[in-house]
């Protein structure tokens, strides 16, 4: 899959990611799926401006840290039963996209359990915030 920041508003950013984070969660419609957790993998691309996100003292202060995604995952996986992944996909979509250095996220959940003939099920979100509401300095 190409990259995203080939897109016209991503070509001054940069790309966070988090790939294949296992979390056990509570998810699906059908009655089995509601009475148990089961594996799901989560992946996590954010866009940020390079204006906002390059260190000029090499501090953590200065750039979006990683456990951002990991605790907004974590968060999300604490308010209990999902009966749609794409619910999930939007849901952390719009948590991360929240952050005032964040312009886009791409988010990808999946079912690795699903089916036996197959890796994974799943669904990929893809947002970018209007530059208006952005907090980038002048």
């Amino acid at each position: 899959m190409p990259s995203a920041l080939i897109h016209p508003e991503l070509s001054d950013c940069r790309r966070l990611f988090l790939r294949n984070y296992e979390v056990q969660i509570n998810i699906g419609v059908f009655e089995f799926e509601k009475k148990g957790e089961q594996r799901a993998l989560i992946s996590v691309d954010l866009f940020i401006p390079l204006v906002l996100s390059t260190p000029n003292h090499d501090q953590l202060e200065e750039v979006v840290d990683y456990d951002f995604m990991r605790n907004t995952v974590a968060k999300r996986m604490e308010q209990g039963h999902i009966h749609l992944q794409e619910t999930l996909c939007d849901d952390l979509a719009s948590a991360l996209l929240a952050h005032p250095k964040v312009r886009a996220v791409r988010v990808i959940t999946e079912k690795p359990d699903a089916y036996d003939d197959c890796d994974s099920v799943g669904v990929e979100v893809f947002r970018i915030k209007p530059k208006a509401s952005m907090s980038e300095p002048i």
